[in-house]
């Protein structure tokens, strides 16, 4: 069954540090779907976000190496960001947890819908 999981030594807590936020599941979700993205498109793409917390995230996640940044020396100055290719390990685990979670809410939907039923 792979490798034996020993509670002292777990490391999903390291995991989840880097994954856990309001905001970087949704943004690696759409770095891994619709692939590179300047800043003002994801922020687009993130409703809700505001400029300072999307960088905060970017920045958390370029500095875990799970996503890069691109600089182009134009003007006005362009920036981009994708995937590492490190980061890109990540997408079987965060569309497993995007299904469990869709199937959690279904499963508490039904809940309800049994209890007050």
């Amino acid at each position: 069954m792979g490798i034996e999981m020993q509670p002292e030594l777990c490391k999903v807590d390291d995991a989840l540090g880097i994954l856990v936020g309001k905001w970087k599941p949704i943004i690696l979700l759409i770095l891994l779907q619709e692939g590179t993205k300047r800043f003002s498109d994801l922020k687009r793409s993130v409703p809700g976000i505001t400029q300072k917390m999307l960088t905060k995230q970017l920045r958390e996640l370029e500095e875990e190496d799970i996503i890069t940044r691109n600089v182009y020396a134009q003007v006005p100055p362009k920036v981009e960001y994708s995937m590492s290719e490190y980061g890109r390990s990540l997408e079987p685990i965060l569309m497993a947890m995007h299904e469990w979670g869709t199937a959690h809410t279904l499963h508490k939907t039904k809940k309800v819908q049994q209890q007050t039923g």
